[in-house]
């Protein structure tokens, strides 16, 4: 069994990226990275045995859905969309190559899905999972999975043409999907 900076030191970069994609930003990507490992160091001895990755992601997920639940409740003056691309001098170097390496075209369009779309997306496209540990990831049927992804790469679309019109790089991307 590994110690638990071991643990931390090995999957605190995927947790991360997932949140910061989740999120679109650095702070709350940092807060859902700490509560992420809060809850499984306090639930550590509940855990049964499968995927620890599968179990992060899921917790990592919920805790995001669970953000932009609370938020709904109480709207926040937010910062402009600038402020919290510009990758802050206390990232790490593998944080900051992360940050950097999305295209900030294809983060905006995420940023303007609805969360469920968004969460289902970047789980698919971004992390790499099957539709089947997406499911079980978010608890939902398979069909589920399928129609939020479908749907989701549809909005996210036809947002990165919206923006080409505007961006070469939107452009872009548009031509290499």
């Amino acid at each position: 069994m590994p110690s638990w900076a071991e643990l931390v030191a090995e999957h605190a970069d995927s947790v991360y990226r997932l949140a910061y994609r989740l999120s679109g930003n650095q702070h709350d990507a940092e807060d859902l990275t700490q509560e992420t490992f809060m809850r499984v160091f306090r639930s550590l001895k509940n855990y049964k045995p499968g995927t620890f990755e599968g179990w992060l992601h899921r917790i990592t997920t919920n805790l995001f859905l669970d953000m932009v639940r609370h938020r709904a409740t109480i709207r926040m003056e937010a910062l402009p969309e600038d402020y919290e691309r510009v990758p802050g001098t206390d990232m790490t170097p593998e944080q900051a190559y992360t940050v950097s390496n999305l295209d900030p075209a294809l983060q905006h369009a995420l940023d303007e899905l609805s969360p469920d779309f968004r969460v289902a997306v970047v789980l698919c496209d971004v992390v790499g999972m099957t539709y089947e540990e997406i499911a079980d990831t978010l608890g939902v049927k398979m069909g589920t999975v399928r129609s939020r992804i479908h749907r989701g790469r549809i909005q996210l679309r036809e947002s990165l043409e919206r923006q080409a019109e505007h961006d070469d790089s939107a452009h872009e991307l548009i031509r290499t999907r």
